[in-house]
């Protein structure tokens, strides 16, 4: 972070979080704080991993990027089904999904648009993240089509053989395309000059790694205390479950990628931010909602996998026009604008439903 203001705000904002959780009773205000605080380690948490996947490597460091920026999620995830805040999580996942996906990718295509008329990526990796996103649409159908009439039992038994085959399928993923297509998918599709593509990195490696587990640390107490408060604002300014957790949560946890994508996009490292936004979704439906039915279980909470209408037909929506946009491995702005247009039709409705 070379902006001279960040890190003095990131004190002062992390102090008065830390403040208002002990010397105050007033809930929107440790939210704020605690929501203000969490973006900023957020950010920070994003700028370490950036500094680590420099030495890891392109493909590998958008996967880290997705995997740590996905930090804040699972951990706020992780929270929620600690407090049985199942109807939260479950929408929170969904707005990670569909946030990733239209926000996140239509805010870097766009603004990566905006300096070259057309961006390229590797179409073979376009490929294999639409069948991965429609297996994950086809994981969030089947619960809510045959289950939602069943016994309890029987519907937290299929939702963790579900997840148990989400994980074992994610895992292969990360097998195929770091390990025997490796090259397939590192390759790129651009023409264009990528921009600092030597440029060096703010920090050391250890250093790196050293800011990296320390803004983790930072990012999971932040989403503990922003989980505590989350229910009493939403019933104090009367917005819904669905809307806080789709919208308000996924857009605070999605800070990372949202700085990292985007500059990557200007860079024109499309195959990067396209790693990020469209990989983060991935990670999100294929392993972090899997991973918190198993974490309901260590609490002994009865998380399942049978998300309403609402959020099936919100995750069918981004993927389908997300597809549509990427199938061909080449964006321009305008294909950003139609992502974002999406998603500002389903905040709209998820907000009036709520």
């Amino acid at each position: 972070m070379k902006k001279k203001w960040f890190y003095p705000l990131l004190v002062i904002m992390t102090l008065a979080s830390i403040l208002a959780q002990y010397f105050t009773q007033i809930e929107w205000l440790k939210f704020t704080l605690a929501a203000f605080s969490l973006l900023l380690w957020a950010a920070l948490l994003g700028k370490s991993t950036e500094s680590v996947a420099y030495y890891a490597g392109e493909r590998l460091g958008g996967l880290l990027n997705a995997t740590f920026g996905n930090a804040a999620e699972l951990i706020i995830g992780i929270f929620l089904v600690k407090e049985g805040l199942f109807n939260l999580v479950k929408a929170s996942i969904i707005g990670s999904i569909i946030g990733n996906l239209l926000l996140v990718l239509g805010l870097s295509v766009f603004f990566g648009g905006l300096k070259y008329k057309t961006q390229k990526f590797n179409s073979m990796l376009a490929s294999h993240n639409t069948s991965l996103m429609l297996i994950a649409v086809i994981a969030l159908f089947i619960p809510a089509a045959f289950l939602k009439q069943e016994p309890l039992e029987d519907v937290l038994d299929v939702s963790i053989i579900i997840s148990a085959v989400l994980m074992i399928g994610y895992f292969l993923w990360l097998y195929f395309s770091l390990v025997t297509h490796r090259q397939e998918l590192n390759s790129s599709s651009s023409n264009q000059p990528i921009e600092d593509e030597k440029e060096n990195p703010p920090w050391s490696k250890w250093i790196s790694i050293l800011i990296l587990a320390i803004s983790t640390l930072f990012v999971a107490v932040q989403s503990e205390w922003l989980v505590h408060s989350v229910e009493a604002v939403a019933k104090a300014i009367g917005w819904s479950e669905l809307f806080v957790g789709a919208f308000l949560i996924a857009i605070i946890g999605n800070a990372a990628e949202h700085s990292a994508a985007i500059m990557l996009a200007i860079k024109n490292r499309l195959d990067a931010a396209v790693e990020i936004a469209v990989g983060s979704s991935l990670q999100i439906s294929l392993f972090v909602a899997p991973v918190l039915v198993f974490v309901g279980l260590m609490f002994g909470k009865k998380m399942d996998l049978v998300f309403n209408s609402y959020e099936i037909v919100a995750v069918t929506a981004a993927t389908f026009i997300a597809s549509s946009i990427s199938r061909d491995g080449a964006t321009n702005w305008y294909e950003g604008v139609l992502l974002l247009m999406v998603y500002v039709i389903l905040g709209a409705a998820f907000f009036v439903v709520g």
